[in-house]
């Protein structure tokens, strides 16, 4: 070990980047008061700042707070401790600060070169255990350390005997240091910001076992700050024999994961990188991704996934489309054999999380909303959102001529025209068909541009004048026209529940106001998917299409559901938000794309107790609402999926136990193809989960 930590070190380069921050303390050094008395202050833990996170904490607020040491603390011999001159001091505050200093290298260089995932405040013990971890040693949180099975069984570990005795006294790693910090990015994070601005390697773990792995319900998490999630695994089936004041721990037989063998086969697709066709409608390193395609294509991938952005293929004038780099790309594919799925992306990209690349809307759209802002979403404060049009223009002629619907037909009609072809020879197996901001059929209510973080319930975003004209209208039918207007009191970004007298339990979203407002916002949305994808299967007519939903689970658990009612889905824990979009869907004969499907509901109460989210509970009720209309399913991760305990959350949702209709995914798109995926283990994980989604047998049936 102490040779792969020589090899890891970073650079000085590293300590910049990881942004250290490092703690100004008066007294870290042994001290001892004038009777001889030791009082010894254990160093202070490095913390390293992982940038500013949106999924569920804002950043700074958990930052490790200075202690305040005083300079004479009483004894209990009623003696006082010297009071160290000045001098002494400050050359103590300079040890601290280089030893602090070559901590961080250390560990920047763990995260960058190393294949380490190390939690943003990690210490020495972090550091040890992860080794530990990756030699194929368990490490449970309390720090107690012994074999894994096989080394059990005579494997031989690095750097020790097959049979460890652990001192029940003298623990390896911190309580604070969870197993699941080295199981893989998505594990790390309950962040979505968070994870865009630390992307680190994942630890891939030989021969997990249930210590190292909980069960599915006690894994895989993706919004937090980046904190260290207390797992405090019990032992399982084990057994401890005292000897001498030390444990001796007999390992209990590994936990057996659902036999996928013949079950139904779910083809396999991977989302190309946001960024793989250029501004210019160039495709970006062909050779590079010629060999990624073919490595697919190895381990029985079905196909791949791309966007076809708007703000690149009718970039500069209305109805002048540039589909160059597509047909490029689109050939390589065909030549390699694989299927194509395809999104009409009429949305932006920057500035969410996993953007990785900067692609507006087309010019010629900015210049509009640059005299007629109102094109776009509009929050109470009258701050105007790009990123995607407001639906209040699908039926207004304000796009030189054309509606928004208009525009979205043509572009679509243009792209079924252009690659007939592949239509015909069945290369292009589905179309996703953009519907807000991601992609998704929601209101941007959650914009990080306009400082929105997790866990805020968002904002109403109904301020442009075409939705006050749909308001108006809906509130003279209704005859009040006093509700010409959004709730008052319905807090900001930010807000929480509680703080608001619109969405507080009892609130006013479920007074005769609130219940018109919200049915009028939701249908809105409604009528906006319906007009769009009844174009769409006009424009592709014969071909599957299906929309997306977007997983808003953060304070799904309270009575008003505050952040779905933002995002436009009316589903209060006294109403089904979800069925009426179900049945557009069913009546324009669409798929429905779920995300977050292997996300844990635990995990996100664990790191942040008081947002009362639960994905599983939405995906559930998402799922069933579309099976109950008989809607086809596809489905997609909301974050990296690297460790297995994430895909086999994934593959229970993808195809549920005793289900009795046996129901499953008609297919499930990996986000995304790049560098991490392409790790040798995280890759070997990847070709397992594969073969299980297809129904075929795997050897290791362990976690």
């Amino acid at each position: 070990m102490a040779t792969d930590m020589q090899r890891l070190v970073g650079t000085s380069e590293d300590d910049e980047e990881m942004g250290m921050d490092v703690k100004d303390e008066d007294d870290e050094d042994d001290e001892y008061d004038e009777n001889g008395g030791g009082q010894g202050n254990a160093p202070g833990m490095v913390e390293i700042d992982g940038g500013n996170g949106i999924g569920t904490a804002t950043g700074g607020h958990r930052f490790g707070q200075h202690q305040h040491f005083q300079e004479q603390v009483g004894t209990p011999g009623g003696g006082t401790r010297r009071s160290r001159p000045v001098e002494e001091k400050e050359r103590t505050k300079l040890r601290e600060r280089r030893r602090r200093a070559i901590t961080a290298r250390i560990l920047a260089g763990l995260r960058r070169h190393g294949n380490y995932n190390l939690r943003v405040r990690a210490d020495i013990n972090d550091v040890i255990a992860a080794l530990a971890r990756e030699a194929g040693w368990v490490v449970l949180p309390d720090g107690t350390t012994f074999p894994s099975r096989s080394q059990s069984q005579g494997q031989k570990p690095v750097g020790g005997n097959s049979t460890i005795v652990t001192s029940s006294s003298s623990h390896v790693a911190s309580q604070q240091t969870p197993s699941a910090s080295v199981r893989g990015v998505a594990s790390g994070y309950r962040s979505p910001l968070e994870y865009n601005a630390c992307q680190t390697k994942s630890v891939f773990m030989p021969n997990p076992s249930p210590y190292d792995i909980s069960s599915s319900s006690r894994s895989q998490t993706s919004m937090g700050d980046g904190e260290a999630q207390r797992d405090n695994l019990p032992l399982i089936g084990g057994s401890i024999d005292n000897v001498d004041e030390k444990q001796i721990v007999d390992l209990p037989p590994r936990l057996p994961e659902r036999d996928l063998a013949g079950t139904p086969y779910v083809p396999v697709y991977v989302m190309l990188p946001l960024g793989v066709i250029n501004i210019k409608c160039e495709l970006v390193d062909p050779d590079g991704l010629l060999k990624q395609l073919r490595v697919l294509k190895s381990v029985h991938v079905v196909g791949v996934m791309v966007d076809c952005w708007w703000g690149i293929v009718e970039a500069h004038a209305p109805q002048e489309y540039n589909w160059n780099g597509y047909k490029r790309l689109f050939q390589m594919v065909r030549e390699l054999k694989l299927k194509l799925q395809v999104v009409m992306s009429f949305h932006e990209c920057g500035g969410n999380f996993g953007d990785d690349v900067c692609i507006p809307l087309p010019h010629w759209v900015a210049e509009i909303g640059r005299s007629n802002p109102d094109i776009f979403f509009t929050d109470r404060e009258g701050r105007h959102n790009p990123e995607c049009l407001s639906w209040g223009i699908d039926k207004e002629r304000v796009l030189r001529g054309r509606t928004a619907v208009e525009v979205y037909f043509d572009f679509m009609r243009s792209f079924r025209v252009e690659f007939d072809e592949y239509f015909e020879d069945g290369l292009i197996s589905m179309i996703e068909v953009g519907l807000g901001p991601r992609g998704e059929l929601r209101y941007p209510s959650s914009p990080v541009k306009h400082g929105w973080r997790y866990p805020g319930i968002g904002e109403f975003q109904c301020y442009d004048q075409y939705m006050l004209k749909s308001l108006r209208k809906a509130a003279e039918v209704r005859g009040h026209a006093i509700w010409v207007r959004g709730p008052d009191n319905a807090g900001t970004y930010n807000s929480q529940p509680h703080e608001t007298g619109f969405f507080c339990d009892g609130g006013d979203y479920d007074g005769f106001y609130g219940r018109f407002f919200l049915s009028w916002y939701s249908q809105v949305l409604v009528d906006h998917g319906n007009r769009v994808l009844s174009l769409a299967k006009l424009a592709f007519e014969g071909s599957c299409i299906s929309a997306k939903l977007s997983g808003i689970y953060w304070w799904y658990k309270t009575a008003s559901h505050a952040a779905e009612l933002t995002a436009g889905y009316y589903n209060p824990c006294n109403r089904d938000g979800y069925a009426s979009i179900m049945t557009m869907l069913k009546k324009t004969g669409v798929s429905l794309n779920i995300p977050c499907v292997e996300m844990h509901s635990v995990n996100q109460h664990e790191g942040f107790p008081e947002t009362f989210a639960d994905p599983e509970g939405l995906v559930w009720q998402v799922l069933n609402a579309g099976w109950d209309v008989d809607l086809p399913v596809t489905s997609q991760n909301a974050f990296p999926c690297l460790n297995r305990v994430s895909y086999n959350k994934l593959l229970d949702n993808a195809k549920p136990m005793n289900d009795p209709d046996g129901r499953h995914f008609s297919s499930f798109t990996y986000l995304r193809l790049g560098p991490l995926l392409m790790e040798r283990q995280n890759f070997i994980e990847f070709e397992r989960f594969v073969k299980r989604m297809h129904g075929e047998a795997v050897l290791d049936l362990q976690v």
